[in-house]
């Protein structure tokens, strides 16, 4: 029998509509994106970013949902078509998806208040109590009917997520907030390059993680206002919510963990380093982000495919991995993968060797290749004899880009090939 506080969060949550923004473009991530939105990429071996804050809706209890696209929006409609139609549209649950449609002018979205503007009416025709907006461009797992009991016990009129962020990461990168001692915002800035540091430690700051909460009709208020203000950027972090610290209840819902207390896991996979870090993280004996939980599962759709088939065993020529995730469809033959993570239908053929990478789906690897510490994007055919990561100079004359911290990336235009249909 449910107690009297998860009757409470639960009715909260059926009578919330969350919206996702995922039209970002992910410029820090280079050619990663040049053919994908953000929240479209890979991760973690056989998701997308956009299936986590998905899948914290669904195991939150708000299955009332749009996402709005913009930027290349190709790849990630059609995982949400494949892979999120199974709602029971019958019961009140759905996945919309709201592409920039000029549905409110002849502008596309302006900004991240204007995405959520320009859809007012469909949002009214759901009646909500409650708004939920998400950034679809993040790696966590979150209760979010937490944060819509806190936001409503507190009284407020908007409610921001954070969470504490190294002040260096945070520069330049997130928005930071000051707090009174009752988690009242008293001051909002948006990516300064000298964030506030907090009291407790001056060496991290209180960063926004881009999701709010909001009464539905003080939300719409605010959005008219913002549309009718020709000065504004139509941001929540620019405009909205400095404009409201003074006059309205805006409060900050610090993201803990549940068991320790302590600062949750939160990736922003923005940077490619970041990209990179976050998926070797995984391959960890114990990662912080635990992907096997079956309480609160990370769904996506994939494509069936058979097991992961290591072969041969000849000498140097072993099919074999180690201290790595492999996905389904994958065949390693007569090669060695080590600290790495492969996504499906991924092929290493004999005498290779794959060190500290993260190969994306559909990649063919040649022969007698030698790949460390590199990201290689979907499709691509890595031709016999191939080194990636063993020599920099090397890497940067042939058009591979590699980060300050040594990764190297690798797409299928930087070898002359012909981008495959499915991204």
């Amino acid at each position: 029998m449910l107690d009297k506080n998860q009757r409470f969060i639960s009715r909260m949550t059926r009578d919330t509509y969350a919206l996702i923004l995922a039209g970002g473009k992910g410029s820090r991530l280079h050619e990663l994106t040049e053919w994908r939105a953000k929240p479209s990429v890979y991760f973690g071996g056989k998701f997308r970013i956009i299936d986590f804050p998905l899948s914290n809706c669904l195991n939150s209890g708000i299955k009332k949902i749009g996402v709005a696209t913009q930027y290349k929006a190709h790849s990630l409609i059609q995982h949400l078509v494949r892979g999120w139609s199974h709602l029971n549209v019958n019961m009140g649950e759905f996945v919309d998806v709201l592409p920039a449609s000029q549905r409110t002018s002849e502008a596309w979205y302006k900004g991240t208040a204007d995405a959520i503007f320009q859809n007012i009416d469909i949002i009214r025709s759901v009646a909500p109590k409650y708004v939920l907006v998400l950034s679809g461009d993040h790696i966590y797992k979150m209760d979010y009917g937490e944060m819509l009991a806190y936001h409503v016990e507190s009284g407020a009129d908007m409610t921001v997520s954070c969470i504490e962020v190294p002040i260096e990461e945070a520069a330049g990168a997130y928005g930071v907030m000051t707090v009174d001692e009752d988690w009242r915002i008293r001051k909002f800035d948006e990516k300064p390059p000298h964030p506030t540091p907090l009291p407790s430690d001056p060496t991290q700051t209180l960063a926004s993680m881009g999701n709010y909460v909001f009464n539905t009709e003080f939300l719409f208020d605010q959005l008219v206002k913002d549309a009718n203000n020709d000065s504004s950027e139509h941001d929540f972090g620019k405009n909205i919510i400095p404009s409201l610290i003074e006059s309205c209840k805006v409060y900050a819902f610090p993201f803990r963990d549940q068991d320790s207390g302590k600062r949750a896991y939160w990736r922003d996979v923005g940077t490619l380093d970041a990209f990179w870090e976050a998926n070797m993280e995984l391959i960890s004996v114990v990662p912080e982000l635990n992907l096997y939980d079956d309480r609160w599962p990370i769904m996506t759709y994939q494509v069936q495919q058979p097991p992961a088939k290591f072969v041969l065993e000849d000498g140097d020529r072993v099919g074999m991995a180690t201290s790595s995730m492999v996905s389904g469809g994958c065949v390693i033959s007569g090669a060695r993968i080590r600290g790495s993570l492969l996504f499906s239908e991924v092929t290493v053929s004999d005498y290779s060797q794959v060190e500290d990478s993260v190969i994306l789906p559909s990649v063919n690897i040649g022969k007698r290749c030698h790949i460390r510490k590199a990201i290689i994007d979907r499709g691509v055919d890595i031709p016999d004899g191939t080194q990636i990561g063993i020599d920099k100079a090397a890497d940067e004359a042939r058009g591979f880009r590699v980060t300050s911290k040594g990764v190297t990336l690798v797409t299928a235009g930087m070898l002359g090939q012909q981008l495959k249909c499915s991204i």
